[in-house]
């Protein structure tokens, strides 16, 4: 048989670069002289987030998504000595993207890959051609009660708090419990997505990588400002497209970005955190209105 893409479902690649030290996964489609979209995942899943994103938006953008460290198939020799903060993670994805020639692109983040690409942003303004946010959060008001425990983690990482918190978040139910909260209809949502981020948890060092970030995602509370900052100062075009439903991230923290961006896009769906499992389509029709050609 040829290897012959259809005209409705792009070839998508999956390749591994050396940068910052370590081979990184990404998945890449689209044309290579197409604008550019870097997808930041979240916790605890990868690039295989976005196989259906990829899909919908490859015709149009050149679209990267890798596996931050810690996460999915990004290999990170010992000799490394990785130590896992989110500084550490917006500095190899900055290298990422000067490995693979990224320019001035357009960056899709959520959960843990906000953060990130805002530490990018603030950093390298002069790349970011505008945010798209889902369920991506910048504002203390869209922190919900959820955060509790992980609060009093950051108050004393003890021994016995690190211990309950990777027992509470850290199990393959916990992490199918995430996909499933606030979902309308649990069958639009496909197992092998909680399978495999639960799969890849168990591997060794994994869980102690998790819990270190965790630990560090208080250094983003401490950013928000300076993310805000970079928002009224730069102006980029923003859609914050969220599941409303999200136990971890409030819609306030959507319509947050209204106040630094005026002319934010926001938009509410109705379904949890990884809104992409039951919206994929909704969320790609989108984005390729927001950013058009």
């Amino acid at each position: 048989m040829n290897n012959i893409a259809s005209p409705t479902l792009p070839i998508v690649r999956h390749r591994w670069i050396e940068a910052d030290g370590m081979n990184i996964f990404y998945r890449e489609a689209g044309p290579a002289d197409a604008p550019a979209l870097l997808l930041l995942h979240g916790f605890p899943s990868g690039s295989h987030q976005f196989r259906g994103l990829i899909a919908r938006l490859a015709d149009r953008y050149r679209v990267i998504a890798p596996d931050m460290p810690g996460f999915g198939f990004t290999q990170i020799p010992e000799a490394r000595g990785y130590a896992y903060s989110f500084d550490a993670l917006a500095r190899t994805m900055d290298a990422l993207t000067d490995a693979i020639g990224f320019g001035r692109f357009a960056l899709y983040v959520f959960d843990f890959g906000a953060p990130v690409g805002l530490r990018m942003a603030v950093e390298r303004p002069e790349r970011i051609a505008a945010l798209i946010s889902q369920n991506g959060n910048a504002y203390e008001e869209g922190l919900t009660d959820g955060w509790a425990p992980i609060r009093a983690y950051w108050v004393d990482p003890s021994p016995a708090n690190r211990a309950g918190l990777a027992d509470a978040l850290l199990t393959a139910e916990a992490t199918r419990w995430q996909y499933l909260h606030g979902v309308p209809d649990p069958e639009l949502v496909a197992p092998e997505s909680w399978t495999l981020d639960a799969a890849l948890l168990d591997r060794p060092g994994v869980r102690e990588a998790m819990l270190d970030l965790i630990l560090d995602y208080r250094s983003n509370v401490a950013l928000y400002p300076r993310f805000q900052q970079w928002l009224r100062e730069h102006r980029p075009s923003v859609l914050a497209i969220w599941g409303r439903n999200d136990p971890f991230f409030d819609f306030a923290g959507a319509e947050a970005f209204r106040r630094d961006v005026p002319d934010a896009v926001i938009e509410a769906l109705d379904t949890g955190h990884f809104a992409l499992e039951t919206h994929g389509h909704v969320i790609a029709a989108s984005i390729r209105s927001f950013l058009g050609g």
